[in-house]
C-alpha cells in the first residue's frame, strides 16, 4: 500500500512486521546448516512480502552506489598521485579526509534521521552527494579536489545511519540478514566501480568516472522518494528538543556496557578496515610487483567476495549472537593480515586476498547488535553518535599507514593492524550475547 505522495504506507510497521517477517528463530541441534542460515525459498519470499522487498532493493541500490564510488578512491590514488603531485603521505590524507568528513557526518545524520524520517534522509544524501561528485569532476587543484572530497564524504554520512535503522524497523527478527544482504550489495558497488573508475582512468581521465556517477546518483534519488517510506520510527524523538534531558538521557545510554565495548571493538576493526582498503592497490603495486591493472582486479576481486561474505556472517549473528560469531571472523582475519607481507607470487597473494575478504565480515556482526542496543526513540542518534566517534578515529588509519609506508614499514603496518584485531577478540566476552536490556 502506498501514500498518496506513492510512498509504501508503513504505519504500524513497528507494531506487526515481527508477524510477518519471522525469517529464522535460534537454531537447534537437528537443523541443518542450510535452515540455519534460513536461505532457502520461504526465506527469500518472505524477505520479498508486503514490500518489503522494494524498500530492500532501494536502500541497498542506494549503498552500493554511495560505498562503491567512496571505494574508487584507494584506486584512484595512484592516478591522483601523478596528476596532482602527491607523495604517499599526501595521498593518504586525501582519503583521511574523505573518511574524516564521512565520520562528522554521522551524529547530523542520526538526528536528522530521528526527526526528519530516515527515507528523506537517505533521498536528501543521495542527492547531496550527486551535487558534490559533480564538484569533484571539475575542481583542477588539489584544494579544490580535497575540499570537494570533504563535502561528497559529508553527503554520502547522512545514508550511513538511516539504513540501518530503516531495516532495523522494517526487519526487526533477522537485521544482521538484513543488513547483511545491503552491505552485500554494497560490495557489488566496492568491487565494479573501482574496476571502472581505474579503466576509466587508464584511458581517458579520473575526473570522467566521478562525473559519469552524478546521473546515477540522481536516479537513485529518485527511487528512493517513490519507493522508501518516509519514515518507519517513531513520530517522537529523544532529540526533538536540544535539552538538558534530553541529553542526560542519551548518555545514560551511552554508558551502558554493552555500548560501551561494542564501541571499542568497532573502533578497532574499523581501524583494519580503513587501513587495509586505503592503501592494499598501493601495497600491491610497490610491494608485490602487481601492475596498476592487476591490482585493481585484484581489489575489486577483494570486495566481490563480500557479496558472500557479508550475508553469511550477518545470518550467523541473527543465529549464534555475537559472543560465537564475532570470534571466529577476527581470527581469520589475524591470521590473514599476519601473512600478507609473506605471501610472494600471484596466486599466493590471490589466495591471501581471499582470506582477507573476511574483514568484510565483522560489521554485519557489530553493527546490528549496536543498532539493537538503544532504545527506538534514539537509535538515529545513538548509533549516529557512535559512528561519529568511532569513525573519526578510524579516518586517522590511512594517513599513518601512509606514514608507515613512507619510512619503509609497509609490511609491518599489517602486523599492527592484526594485533588490533587481537586487542578486539580479548573483548568479545565482555559483551552481553544480546545487546538491549
Amino acid at each position: 500500500m502506498t501514500t498518496a505522495s506513492g510512498v509504501p504506507d508503513t504505519s504500524g510497521i513497528g507494531n506487526t512486521v515481527a508477524e510477518r517477517c519471522d525469517l529464522g528463530d535460534r537454531p537447534t541441534k537437528a537443523q541443518t546448516v542450510a535452515q540455519v542460515l534460513g536461505f532457502d525459498g520461504q526465506h527469500v519470499r518472505n524477505v520479498l512480502a508486503d514490500g518489503r522487498g522494494q524498500i530492500l532493493f532501494a536502500v541497498a541500490l542506494g549503498w552500493c552506489l554511495s560505498i562503491g564510488v567512496r571505494l574508487a578512491y584507494p584506486v584512484l590514488l595512484p592516478y591522483l598521485q601523478s596528476g596532482l603531485g602527491l607523495d604517499l603521505t599526501t595521498a593518504g590524507f586525501l582519503l583521511t579526509v574523505l573518511w574524516l568528513a564521512y565520520a562528522l557526518g554521522q551524529l547530523p545524520g542520526g538526528i536528522l534521521s530521528d526527526r526528519l524520517g530516515e527515507g528523506n534522509v537517505l533521498v536528501l544524501s543521495t542527492a547531496i552527494s550527486a551535487v558534490m561528485l559533480g564538484v569533484v569532476a571539475v575542481a583542477g587543484s588539489a584544494p579544490w579536489v580535497f575540499f570537494a572530497t570533504a563535502c561528497f564524504g559529508f553527503g554520502t554520512a547522512l545514508y550511513g545511519v538511516a539504513r540501518f535503522t530503516i531495516l532495523s524497523a522494517v526487519f526487526p527478527n533477522n537485521d544482521g540478514t538484513a543488513i547483511g544482504i545491503t552491505m552485500a550489495a554494497g560490495e557489488v558497488g566496492n568491487a565494479v566501480l573501482p574496476l571502472v573508475a581505474g579503466g576509466i582512468a587508464a584511458t581517458l581521465a579520473w575526473q570522467y568516472g566521478f562525473g559519469l556517477a552524478v546521473p546515477v546518483f540522481a536516479l537513485v534519488a529518485v527511487l528512493l522518494w517513490f519507493v522508501v517510506p518516509a519514515r518507519t520510527s517513531s513520530a517522537t524523538s529523544a532529540v526533538d528538543s536540544l535539552s538538558l534531558e534530553a541529553a542526560r538521557y542519551v548518555v545514560a545510554e551511552l554508558r551502558r556496557p554493552a555500548i560501551i565495548v561494542v564501541t571499542v571493538i568497532q573502533i578497532l576493526t574499523y581501524c583494519i578496515w580503513q587501513g587495509f582498503t586505503g592503501l592494499y592497490p598501493t601495497y600491491l603495486i610497490e610491494m608485490k610487483g602487481f601492475s596498476e591493472a592487476m591490482a585493481t582486479g585484484l581489489f575489486s576481486a577483494f570486495f566481490a567476495l563480500g557479496i558472500v561474505v557479508q550475508p553469511l556472517t550477518g545470518r550467523l549473528y541473527d543465529s549464534f549472537g555475537i559472543r560465537r560469531s564475532l570470534p571466529v571472523v577476527l581470527s581469520v582475519i589475524t591470521v590473514s593480515l599476519v601473512a600478507l607481507p609473506f605471501l610472494e607470487g600471484f596466486w599466493p597473494v590471490v589466495v591471501g586476498t581471499i582470506f582477507l575478504s573476511s574483514i568484510l565480515g565483522y560489521g554485519t556482526i557489530t553493527l546490528p547488535y549496536m543498532t539493537a542496543a538503544f532504545p527506538a526513540d534514539m537509535k538515529g542518534t545513538g548509533l549516529g553518535l557512535l559512528r561519529t566517534f568511532y569513525m573519526t578515529i578510524g579516518a586517522a588509519s590511512p594517513a599513518l599507514f601512509g606514514i608507515l609506508a613512507d619510512n619503509g614499514y609497509f609490511d609491518e603496518g599489517y602486523i599492527v593492524l592484526a594485533g588490533f584485531a587481537v586487542v578486539a577478540i580479548a573483548l568479545i566476552p565482555l559483551l552481553p550475547n544480546e545487546a538491549s536490556g
